[in-house]
């Protein structure tokens, strides 16, 4: 169990459910504090049109306070990365040595960040390209770790995405 744990993650309009519930559920049932996390504290609609409410907006959001944040893939890491305080959230918590996953497009998010450079990461293959010229070393795998990053491809890496995420909380 990782009861004392508490885990950012965020959410924006057109997330991919797959990629917000089942890490969200999953880090529930080891004894894990999520926090849903996003630019307002509101209800966000997925690709598929389930809702997901924030409980936080990111300006409420310190990294001091959290052990890690997941970004779920779908298009909401395109309109995340466009906020700052979402950038300066994901850099501090990466710059801390402590988690930061992404799942599918969540990669754009690290990019905008600016911590990809020299990174070996994977991510949906549509944003090879970005991940690579952003400076990262593409890798086509279920789940790569680098240091705190911990990044998949797409829904079916999830049962692995989630292995590495929760190895990575119990400090394996």
């Amino acid at each position: 169990m990782l009861d004392g744990k508490k885990i950012a993650i965020l959410v924006e309009e057109l997330y991919d459910e797959f990629e917000f519930w089942y890490p969200k559920l999953r880090l529930e049932e080891e004894g894990v504090e999520v926090v849903v996390v996003a630019p307002e504290e509101k209800e966000y609609r997925g690709k598929r049109g389930f809702p997901a409410k924030s409980d936080i907006s990111i300006k409420e959001a310190s990294p001091d306070d959290f052990d890690g944040v997941i970004i779920p893939g779908g298009y909401c890491p395109d309109r995340l990365r466009r906020f700052p305080e979402v950038l300066d959230f994901v850099r501090r918590l990466y710059d801390s040595g402590k988690l930061v996953a992404t799942i599918c497009h969540g990669g754009w998010v690290l990019i905008s960040a600016g911590i990809t450079r020299g990174k070996r990461l994977t991510g949906y293959f549509a944003i090879k390209d970005d991940l690579v010229n952003s400076g990262a070393q593409y890798i086509d795998a279920e789940v790569v770790k680098d240091g705190n990053l911990i990044t998949s491809r797409h829904p079916g890496d999830l049962p692995y995405y989630m292995k590495a995420i929760i190895a990575f909380l119990k400090g394996e």
